[in-house]
């Protein structure tokens, strides 16, 4: 990591504030070993015991990815009974379908999928591209999550099983995206720039969310056992014939697009840094590899540029919209209207302490709501 995050904090050691974030996570929500198998075998007879009648005792985010595909192979190693739930927001690889299918039908786990309105969505994208904040991810990550929340009341179920888990995945700078759970700030970027009215978008204002909350309860499976993402991907190829994507959520065209082109062009942010330093404090590769990583592209050009052809067409702009987009200066979600900006997170916290909604810690639900629920 380095100062591509303007809030990072080095101590005397050189230690970066994001990596005393994962030790403390790690201590605190990580169970791993006999401890953590223990842990989520009571977590497992409460879900079987919840669920007894029902079709379903519990659902899960499937995208084609490492960590979705690894949740659903551990559910069915114990014995749940889940409903696979997909966004189709129209970026879907070719390789990701594949997987996706593949490994369902070899597990026999049950899809759903939601094919989302391409008119509604493709205009929401581009507005919060052209609203030039670095948060132009969040109109899948909004609707993934608010699709969970949503099909899990929908067929009577209280446990959703996500793939977000602390030990590859903490070091990411609030910076770079942020405003994933604020439909408020959501709404003013599309108003400001938006066409087409999002009558079928799935989201969610913070009040749902909360009646969500009280009815549900999410389970970070990896969080309780001994995730090494490299055995993990092992696994998965020999048991279910997944196939590699070459890199971190880009089993989505546009968010292999965005994250290895738009981010570290406009705005100077390499997400490879925060996903490598993960793994560097998980033990999984060392610093030295990881710096090495960071000197190749991030992905291979001749791709990049089949992407950004491929990306700008089928979000109905041309090549001079997209110049432009890439050359305005680039804003935050406090330029916009947003409960974030309005600092009413102090409210809904004091309001979870009158009614004990259990919770994880802000700033770890917001490192974790980064990822793309992609599961991802």
């Amino acid at each position: 990591m380095d100062t591509s995050d303007p809030d990072i904090q080095f101590d005397e050691r050189g230690a970066c504030s994001h990596c005393h974030s994962y030790d403390r996570f790690v201590s605190r929500y990580v169970l791993t070993g006999e401890y953590g198998r223990l842990q989520l075998e009571k977590i497992v007879d409460r879900i079987k015991k919840d669920g007894r009648g029902k079709p379903y005792d519990c659902v899960i985010g499937v995208s084609g990815g490492v960590d979705s595909t690894m949740v659903a192979y551990k559910v069915k190693e114990y014995g749940l009974r889940p409903l696979a739930i997909h966004l189709d927001n129209g970026w879907d690889s070719e390789l990701a379908v594949s997987n996706i299918h593949r490994m369902l039908n070899i597990l026999g786990i049950e899809l759903y999928t939601h094919v989302i309105d391409w008119e509604e969505f493709r205009d929401l994208q581009v507005a919060f591209l052209k609203a030039s904040t670095p948060d132009s991810e969040i109109p899948s990550d909004h609707a993934i999550v608010s699709l969970m929340y949503q099909m899990a009341e929908k067929v009577g179920v209280r446990y959703v099983i996500s793939g977000d888990n602390i030990r590859t995945e903490t070091h990411v700078p609030e910076t770079w995206s942020q405003g994933h759970f604020d439909w408020k700030y959501i709404q003013s970027v599309h108003a400001a720039f938006g066409r087409v009215p999002l009558r079928t978008y799935p989201h969610r204002t913070w009040w749902q969310e909360e009646r969500f909350r009280q009815k549900q309860t999410w389970v970070y499976l990896l969080n309780y056992i001994d995730y090494v993402k490299k055995n993990a991907v092992a696994v998965l190829e020999k048991e279910l014939g997944w196939r590699n994507y070459g890199g971190k959520h880009y089993e989505s065209i546009y968010t292999r697009f965005y994250q290895g082109y738009i981010l570290p062009v406009k705005f100077g942010y390499d997400k490879r840094r925060g996903h490598l330093s993960s793994l560097i404090c998980s033990g999984e590769t060392t610093r030295e590899e990881a710096l090495q990583a960071l000197e190749q592209p991030t992905y291979p050009p001749n791709l990049q540029e089949d992407d950004r052809e491929y990306v700008v067409k089928k979000l109905g702009l041309t090549q001079p919209e997209f110049d432009e987009i890439m050359q305005a200066p680039p804003k935050t979600i406090y330029d916009y209207p947003s409960y974030t900006r309005d600092n009413v997170n102090p409210i809904i916290r004091t309001m979870r302490k009158l009614v004990a909604i259990p919770r994880l810690p802000a700033e770890l639900r917001s490192r974790m709501s980064q990822r793309n629920s992609r599961s991802k």
